[in-house]
């Protein structure tokens, strides 16, 4: 199992392999999502926006474009 240590500044190193599974570099973007009491799951945030299709299910009522555009606009409206 891979391990790293946290330097005094609060930084760790994430090991190679981790990286490599993760297809992340540097300068790219993740998450730690808490997953129950003090535990927490390490995730890249550099998935493609259409693998989150399907991830809550099939929607129970189908909208239009048209009452999308009025609901932004009717929300417009009020902002301010």
């Amino acid at each position: 199992m891979p391990t790293a240590t946290l330097t005094s500044k609060g930084q760790i190193t994430i090991p190679a392999d981790v990286r490599q599974t993760l297809k992340v570099d540097a300068g790219d973007r993740v998450e730690f999502v808490q997953i129950g009491p003090a535990r927490y799951e390490f995730v890249a945030a550099t998935r493609n926006v259409r693998e989150l299709k399907g991830m809550f299910g099939k929607s129970p009522k189908t909208v239009s474009v048209e009452e999308m555009n009025r609901a932004i606009a009717r929300r417009g409206a009020t902002a301010g």
